[in-house]
């Protein structure tokens, strides 16, 4: 008798001790705290608690720059974001990341209804506003390796190191197909060619995780090791007139659905959980504020089920000047069908107008209550409500060796040989890693910094090799080489230096300086002076191969007589060892030019397919080599 009185009281306690978390404060059961109820019956419970306040507070997202924990308690406060470069500190570690995550994450959870917040940051190649973070090519360079399944990779290596610094929600991938060099953010899209960007939405569920059985186009996120994804910029960023950001695409509606569009289907149906707008007009209406597009297409007719997020003060420039009409932006942004709100700084402001534009009936509360609604799924499928805070359990993953090992056989992959020799029977490349001596020149041979690209470390990406952890293409080049060769390195040689030396070969690295967005906006696709001066320099007095590192092809046909080789290397990043080993012949060239290469200016925009074809280099172009031991098996 006893021993049943003691196994039903301690039913009992188990019973209650698994209710405890689903407990309100005043001891009531809460079913939207409850793990084990579907998920659309907590959001419409937690919902049923919620007042207008706390709703517009979740749909609003700030830079953590200028926030306090108490601003997030105080205002039920969506979601926090580091832009470009905004980082807790100068070199900061995952276990400070994650210090700074969870001190706004308590913010949130001290609210009166616990919501917890998703911190989101730009992690595009790699976690690249971190400190020793594996970067990994640009998009263009994983569009030149034609690997959905490395891409995959790299989004489940990118999503775990995001994860350990506690962040949950990575504005990645890009989707935009750039239809013109010119455009400044042209390396953040996989190619011109919108099959390349359809099969490179793979990446989603390397950051997100495979979709389980039927659940095709929900929303998902696969554990504590992934992130929510961010497909963007909707849609047609990559089509503006003569490639200037921001600016209008136009476009008839078939080329929409079969340029521009592609990527979303794909990843939607891949589960993608948010969607951000682009600041980028379609035929004269910004998308900000396009109801027909983001309510009526992307959420009635494609079935997306997750958030749609502005871009960075998005709203503010849907007037011109930005914000010279704030309650407008507001109004227009919000009953376009925009979920949540990239505000990203004056938050009274956006709150206090927002909510005015509700209670004098401008807004309808179900506009409202579907933004909401989206946000809390999105929240509820990464289970935020049962794992709110991060450890650190997994900041070893940052930088961690394997994932270098992945960022290395990326840059093999996407390098483009685009020159090898006069002619097929001369080839120069692969290089002999022995050789009396050796020239290294261009101001990219020994730049971190510039490997990279932009959105690296900052916004605009750094100059230099104290800015993160990596390995340079000329100490990749000098780990490789036999140990007898002589590796001289010289930034900008005379043409007396070369003429004097007697080099058996010459390896030049020049390009693009890093940018990102508008201020990489080019009429012109030059590279630099300095790089063309060193060129001219060395390549007209030894043999030499360039290796351009740019995030777009750039003009090179007149230079092309003095060069002996070219390699399109695009963005690398931080492993530069990847450059080495395909120049040296450990590793094949198998890229292909993801873009058109044209000869002019004048003849942009000029894609695969136009009547008026006439590249340097066409799409899909990309001589092939062996490696060296299957030249020695094959004499």
């Amino acid at each position: 008798m006893r021993s049943r009185i003691a196994s039903s009281l301690m039913g009992l306690v188990l019973l209650f001790s698994s209710w405890e978390p689903c407990m309100g404060t005043n001891g009531d059961y809460l079913p939207y705290k409850d793990p084990k109820k579907p998920i659309n019956t907590r959001i419409m419970d937690l919902m049923n608690h919620m007042t207008l306040a706390e709703k517009i507070g979740q749909m609003t997202q700030l830079e953590r720059k200028n926030m306090t924990a108490d601003i997030v308690k105080d205002y039920a406060i969506g979601s926090l974001l580091s832009g470009g470069g905004s980082v807790p500190k100068s070199e900061a570690t995952a276990r400070e990341w994650i210090d700074m995550v969870n001190k706004f994450q308590r913010g949130a959870l001290s609210s009166r209804l616990g919501i917890p917040m998703i911190y989101g940051i730009d992690a595009v190649h790699g976690h690249n506003n971190v400190y020793k973070a594996t970067i990994f090519p640009h998009n263009v360079g994983l569009g030149a390796t034609r690997d959905p399944k490395l891409v995959k990779k790299i989004g489940a290596a990118t999503a775990l190191e995001t994860r350990a610094t506690g962040i949950p929600y990575a504005f990645a991938p890009c989707v935009a197909v750039c239809r013109d060099p010119r455009w400044g953010r042209c390396y953040e899209s996989y190619s011109e060619d919108p099959t390349i960007v359809k099969e490179m939405t793979e990446i989603i569920p390397g950051l997100q995780g495979d979709l389980p059985p039927h659940k095709t186009g929900i929303p998902y996120v696969g554990g504590k090791e992934k992130v929510a994804a961010c497909a963007k910029h909707f849609v047609g960023d990559g089509g503006t007139t003569k490639g200037i950001n921001e600016n209008n695409t136009v476009a008839d509606w078939h080329t929409l659905l079969s340029i521009h569009m592609p990527g979303y289907y794909h990843s939607i149906i891949k589960g993608v959980s948010t969607i951000m707008v682009s600041y980028s007009s379609l035929n004269g209406v910004k998308m900000h504020a396009n109801y027909d597009l983001v309510t009526k297409f992307l959420k009635d007719r494609l079935r997306f089920r997750g958030f749609v997020i502005s871009d960075w003060e998005g709203i503010d420039r849907i007037t011109s000047p930005p914000h010279s009409n704030y309650t407008h932006s507001v109004l227009a942004g919000v009953q376009a069908g925009i979920d949540m709100i990239m505000v990203p700084m004056n938050y009274t402001e956006f709150i206090d107008t927002l909510t005015s534009l509700v209670k004098n009936n401008f807004i309808p509360m179900t506009r409202i209550d579907d933004a909401v609604r989206r946000i809390l799924r999105v929240k509820f499928t990464l289970g935020l409500f049962e794992n709110p805070l991060a450890d650190y359990r997994l900041v070893k993953h940052v930088g961690s060796q394997a994932h270098r090992d992945l960022a290395r056989e990326a840059v093999r992959k996407s390098l483009v040989l685009l020159k090898n020799g006069a002619n097929a029977d001369k080839p120069m490349l692969p290089l002999p890693k022995k050789a009396s001596r050796i020239l290294v020149a261009g101001s990219h041979a020994n730049n971190l910094g510039y490997q990279c690209g932009g959105w690296t470390i900052t916004w605009q990406g750094v100059d230099g090799n104290n800015v993160t952890q990596g390995t340079t293409i000329l100490d990749a080049i000098t780990e490789i080489v036999d140990p007898s060769t002589e590796v001289v390195y010289s930034e900008n040689p005379t043409t007396e230096f070369v003429k004097s030396n007697n080099f058996t070969y010459s390896i030049v690295v020049v390009g693009e300086l890093p940018y990102a967005e508008t201020a990489g906006d080019s009429r012109n696709l030059t590279i630099t002076q300095s790089g063309i001066d060193t060129m001219s320099n060395v390549c007209g007095n030894t043999k030499c191969v360039v290796v351009l590192i740019s995030g777009r092809p750039v003009v090179i046909e007149p230079h092309l007589g003095n060069i002996d080789a070219l390699v399109a290397a695009w963005l690398p990043g931080s492993e530069g060892q990847g450059v080495a080993d395909v120049l040296f012949g450990d590793y094949e060239f198998s890229g292909k030019l993801p873009r058109t290469w044209f000869k002019t200016v004048d003849q942009l925009p000029m894609n695969v397919g136009d009547k008026h074809y006439d590249p340097l280099y066409p799409f899909g172009y990309g001589l092939t080599t062996t490696k060296v031991q299957d030249q020695i098996a094959s004499r």
